[in-house]
């Protein structure tokens, strides 16, 4: 170990600019790793100009069903789009109320707003992620549906969210963004509720370029989804069942122009051939790092028992929770600021904010009727639950690095960063300002 006093107090780093190679951290951390086969299959898109057609983005459709085992799936341009389309699947309308966890991305439940649907938000658990044993706290006759989401890669407990569901009657969708390709269980997520929905944007673990998919074994809610957003598809070769949708064949019923754009569609079909065998690796890496920081005092993993058949999928944007009264209460906001000293970056505290702490969600009006649009077509006011939602300032959280593949020496170094900020914390305690832990709305100096 070098010298023992912090870098943020003027000590000398673990991770110095010459200890890892400027390629070495480039395999390790890039995003988006493209094959020459996937290079060579978005350049014959760009040459034939095929941007905006249905053949390619078909053929990995099928492909993705059948990886996901699904009956169904349709590409979008973003998830975004897949996720409001799963929305207009289920029949979510005016008066509804759909239950979303409360720390997550705006992208899963925002939209509903559109529908004239109530978002109603729950809390989290340790894991940062939705907690059954407060669910029914947010159902009434007016709930329609759940957005599960698994946040940050971590499998929502989906045995109690299921039979909650089921037992009231509720349509589930899945957002699972931060988590293709994971399991519960042994049982793919995504295959759990009546749809599910991702983004496959650049950043994801399974990256496709900025692209979205839905997924279902329900036909009418995938000939919904259909017809919601591409035009090109809504017509008598792909709506065949849904009796109600036929009148309206030819204009996408959403009045928006969601297909998928197939350069994206292209790259995705050959990273889905290798996604599977990626993630056991980022998961070697991302165990490996967990188990050298593991008793140590003020952190946990989020991360799942593998001997239960469940997985962290591509482990995207990977966090662990912090728990300030084990290291003499110091904030988490400095023992982030300490931790990127050491290693140089990576570690933040936060995440995303809770949903319903934003204006966003208390008052604004997106279509000047005279009232805030989430509460526009309800006979109650939601925003009254909203205190009874935790905003999880006592679940603190930091970021920790992703690794793409298990190289222990550089892991070592990154773990002892970590490590040499929790044994030597006390350093921080003079000038630790006591700030409650920061987050982002992303797109923001925040970020």
């Amino acid at each position: 170990m070098k010298n023992e006093k912090l870098a943020v107090l003027g000590g000398e780093p673990v991770i110095s600019s010459g200890d890892i190679s400027p390629e070495k951290r480039d395999s390790l951390f890039r995003a988006m790793v493209l094959t020459e086969e996937a290079k060579a299959a978005a350049m014959a898109v760009i040459e034939s100009g095929n941007f905006s057609g249905t053949d390619i983005t078909e053929q990995f459709e099928r492909e993705f069903a059948a990886w996901q085992g699904t009956k169904y799936a349709v590409a979008y341009c973003n998830g975004t789009m897949s996720l409001t389309a799963a929305m207009f699947g289920i029949g979510l309308g005016e008066g509804d109320e759909i239950v979303c966890t409360t720390k997550t991305y705006w992208a899963s439940v925002s939209q509903a707003l559109n529908f004239g649907a109530s978002a109603v938000f729950c809390n989290i658990n340790d894991m940062l992620s939705m907690d059954p044993a407060d669910l029914e706290r947010c159902i009434t006759p007016r709930t329609k549906a759940i957005m599960v989401v698994h946040y940050l890669a971590y499998p929502c407990d989906m045995d109690p969210i299921m039979e909650i569901a089921r037992r009231h009657g509720l349509k589930v969708i899945e957002d699972v963004s931060h988590a293709q390709g994971g399991l519960y269980k042994g049982k793919k997520l995504g295959t759990f509720g009546d749809v599910a929905a991702m983004s496959l944007m650049s950043s994801k673990s399974l990256a496709c370029g900025e692209l979205g998919m839905l997924v279902t074994d329900d036909r009418t809610i995938y000939e919904r989804a259909m017809a919601f957003g591409h035009y090109d598809r809504n017509n008598a070769k792909y709506i065949t069942e849904c009796e109600e949708l036929k009148p309206y064949y030819h204009i996408a019923l959403g009045g928006v122009k969601g297909r998928a754009n197939q350069l994206c569609c292209a790259i995705g079909r050959d990273q889905l051939k290798h996604y599977d065998e990626r993630c056991v690796e980022i998961r070697r890496a991302m165990n490996y790092f967990w188990d050298q920081l593991e008793g140590l005092p003020g952190i946990r993993a989020i991360r799942v028992d593998e001997s239960t058949g469940s997985n962290m999928a591509g482990w995207y944007c990977p966090y662990g929770i912090y728990k300030p009264q084990e290291l003499h209460g110091l904030s988490v906001k400095r023992f982030a600021e300490a931790v990127r000293a050491e290693i140089g970056g990576i570690c933040y505290e936060g995440g995303n904010y809770c949903l319903h702490t934003h204006n966003f969600f208390k008052t604004f009006d997106l279509t000047h009727g005279g009232k805030p649009s989430r509460i526009a077509h309800n006979d109650r006011d939601v925003r009254e639950d909203d205190p009874l939602c935790d905003p999880s300032l006592e679940k603190y959280c930091f970021s920790v690095p992703r690794f793409n593949y298990l190289d222990r020496d550089v892991i070592d170094l990154y773990a002892a960063g970590y490590r040499k900020v929790i044994e030597h914390h006390d350093q921080l305690l003079e000038n630790d300002e006591k700030e409650a832990q920061g987050g982002h709305w992303y797109g923001s100096e925040n970020q």
